[in-house]
């Protein structure tokens, strides 16, 4: 593949984590659907072998999501900027303490944004709470999954 073609994988993977944050955006099958894309436009065995384990951990991922409490974050005042701010606290925390900074990111993302709406540490701490009880731990299993196989994609192709 070309780099212009790996540059726009990326950004589909990129538009795809953006999916997972959307409430009715198919995000994370928009990640593994570009993950297949890569993988028949360059059929080597680890790009083969990057889309079975993106599907072994996407089925996964579904199994834990369909175990924890549905996702009521509407309810509990989630907004479309907590959003924001927790998709980028772990996709920051992923990158900056590999792999698993990503949960403390994403819970430090939803604790930024109530800290700056509320102003007080105790209610944004009661918010978070509330958050990741009322679906955010779902939000964040779909979302470091996605991180996970973003960044096996990312590997394979820089030093694959």
């Amino acid at each position: 593949m070309g780099v212009w073609e790996l540059l726009l994988v990326g950004l589909v993977m990129l538009f795809g984590l953006v999916g997972v944050l959307v409430p009715g955006v198919p995000g994370s099958w928009l990640v593994w659907a570009t993950v297949l894309w890569w993988a028949l436009k360059d059929p080597q065995p680890v790009a083969w072998f990057v889309l079975v384990s993106a599907t072994v951990a996407l089925f996964l991922s579904q199994v834990v999501r369909w175990a924890l409490p549905p996702r009521r974050l509407r309810e509990s005042g989630a907004t479309p900027r907590m959003a924001v701010y927790a998709g980028t606290g772990a996709f920051l925390g992923f990158f900056l303490v590999p792999v698993l900074g990503a949960i403390p990111g994403f819970m430090a993302g939803i604790y930024l944004c109530e800290r700056h709406r509320l102003g007080r540490h105790g209610e944004a701490r009661a918010a978070l709470r509330q958050a990741m009880r009322s679906g955010g731990s779902s939000v964040l299993a779909e979302l470091f999954t996605c991180l996970l196989i973003m960044g096996a994609w990312l590997g394979t192709v820089l030093w694959g």
